[in-house]
C-alpha cells in the first residue's frame, strides 16, 4: 500500500544501477554530498539516482563513474557475469606483501571466502560465507558435505578483492587446523554475530572454524 514502505537508506539503491552507486560509495567512505561535489551536481540527485528507477544521460554515467572511480561498465552491471581482472595493468603495477595486521584487517567481520581441501578425489576449492570471531575464521556447512568431512585437517582459506576500475587488488591467505564447533557458548555467539544466512541455501547450520597458524597476503598496487 503506498505510504507503508520503509524509507531507503542512504546506503542501500532500490535498482541495481542504484545499488551498485551506493555500494560503491560506501566503500569508498563518501556522502552523497561529497560524490555531487565531484561530478558536478548535488546530494539530491544522487538520492534521486540511489532511491529511484533513474534513466541518466550517457553523459552523466560518464561523470558518476569518474567521481566513483569506476567505470560505466560496472555501475551499470555489464560485467556483472564477467570475472574480475579483465583489464590490463598499469606499467608501474607492484606486488607488495603484506603484513599479518593488515591482513586480519582486510578479512574484516565476514564475507566470502573460499577454503581449500584434500579429498579422496583430489583437491578441491569451495566458497563459503564466513565471519570473523576474534582470531578464528568460521562459515557454516551441512553435516554432510565435504568440508564437514574434512574436520581434524590442514586447510587454507583464502580471501580477496579485485578493484577493476582502479587495477588494484589483494588477497589473504589463512592457513590451519579446521575443527567442527561443539561448544554450545560458541555456537550462540557464531549465530549470534552471523550477518546472513549462507548464500548457498540450504540446511547449512553446521559451524566449522580454524584458527591460522600462519597468515599471509599481498597486494597490487601502483605507485
Amino acid at each position: 500500500m503506498a505510504g507503508t514502505a520503509p524509507k531507503p537508506t542512504q546506503e542501500i539503491g532500490h535498482t541495481d544501477l542504484g545499488r551498485r552507486i551506493a555500494a560503491r560509495r560506501t566503500e569508498l567512505g563518501l556522502t552523497r554530498a561529497q560524490v555531487g561535489d565531484r561530478c558536478g551536481t548535488d546530494a539530491s540527485y544522487i538520492a534521486y539516482l540511489e532511491e529511484r528507477a533513474a534513466n541518466p544521460s550517457a553523459g552523466s554515467l560518464v561523470r558518476l563513474a569518474d567521481a566513483l572511480g569506476t567505470t560505466v561498465a560496472e555501475l551499470t552491471g555489464a560485467t556483472t557475469e564477467q570475472p574480475p581482472g579483465r583489464g590490463t595493468a598499469w606499467l608501474d603495477s607492484e606486488l607488495v606483501a603484506l603484513s599479518e595486521t593488515e591482513c586480519r584487517r582486510l578479512l574484516s567481520t565476514h564475507g566470502i571466502g573460499r577454503v581449500a581441501i584434500f579429498t579422496p578425489e583430489g583437491p578441491a576449492i569451495l566458497p563459503v560465507n564466513y565471519v570473523v570471531a576474534g582470531n578464528d575464521i568460521a562459515f557454516r556447512t551441512s553435516g554432510e558435505a565435504l568440508l564437514a568431512r574434512a574436520a581434524g585437517t590442514e586447510v587454507a582459506f583464502e580471501v580477496d578483492h579485485i578493484d577493476d576500475a582502479m587495477k588494484q587488488g589483494w588477497s589473504v591467505m589463512a592457513v590451519g587446523e579446521l575443527v567442527g564447533v561443539t561448544d554450545g557458548g560458541a555456537l550462540q555467539r557464531l549465530d549470534a554475530i552471523a550477518r546472513s544466512l549462507p548464500w548457498a541455501g540450504g540446511h547449512r547450520t553446521h559451524w566449522m572454524s580454524l584458527t591460522p597458524a600462519r597468515i599471509t597476503g599481498r597486494s597490487v598496487v601502483h605507485r
